[in-house]
């Protein structure tokens, strides 16, 4: 992760665990001791959003910029300009969390000025559960469509194949088999595994890319 460039933007398909990964990954920065911001600008998607951790990500001391106005009566999709504190201000380690389609992606575009190559990275969430993006060239299409509307690049592909709490070891190694084939077919690495932390000793030692244990933030107990 301390190779990672300090902008990351997080990029994927609905249900492929996007939002998911965003959190984890900006707790794990936390952790590690780094000033941390995480944006939510998903204007698209209402559920499962990375803003909807906001207490328990300000207690972990990380900034959580919300892509939401509260209304008395309605939630209203609104970016807040708010982003641009931690675009501009280098002592932060920048998570934006994406909208998952095109529409979603297009709201990168008003920020283009700040993703200067070598000075940002693009993780493309994968999960070879999805229908949308199960095989090496629906992903491709995926990703090309994805980087025209933004206007940045992938830098990264994360494996994050998952049935959430019923996920088990050949899920995950069913979605690297995927994310090499990705991989070969587009010439961007595999960065990160992203698994359920039980899983973790149970996987292969010489997996390509970073074993990234994750929790489940955004699932309550409750929930399948």
């Amino acid at each position: 992760m301390l190779k990672d460039k300090r902008i990351r933007i997080i990029i994927g398909h609905y249900g492929s665990g996007k939002s998911e990964f965003s959190i984890n990954y900006a707790v794990k920065l936390a952790e590690m001791g780094r000033k941390v911001a995480l944006a939510d600008i998903d204007i698209v998607n209402m559920y499962f959003r990375s803003r909807e951790k906001t207490r328990e990500m300000e207690k972990l001391g990380i900034k959580v910029i919300a892509s939401h106005i509260n209304t008395p009566a309605v939630e209203v999709p609104s970016i807040s300009a708010e982003v641009y504190g931690p675009l501009q201000d280098k002592s932060y380690d920048f998570v934006i969390d994406v909208g998952g389609d095109q529409v979603g992606a297009r709201a990168l575009g008003r920020y283009v000025d700040y993703f200067k190559e070598g000075e940002y990275d693009m993780f493309f969430v994968l999960n070879a559960n999805r229908p949308e993006t199960q095989t090496a060239q629906k992903a491709y299409e995926y990703m090309v469509k994805i980087q025209d509307v933004s206007r940045a690049r992938i830098t990264g592909i994360v494996n994050n194949t998952h049935l959430l709490k019923a996920t088990g070891v050949e899920d995950v190694l069913r979605g690297q088999k995927l994310a090499l084939e990705v991989q070969e077919k587009t010439g961007i690495p595999i960065r990160y595994i992203s698994v359920m932390e039980e899983l973790v000793p149970q996987l292969p030692k010489d997996l390509e890319g970073e074993i990234l244990p994750i929790k489940l933030f955004l699932r309550d107990d409750w929930m399948l």
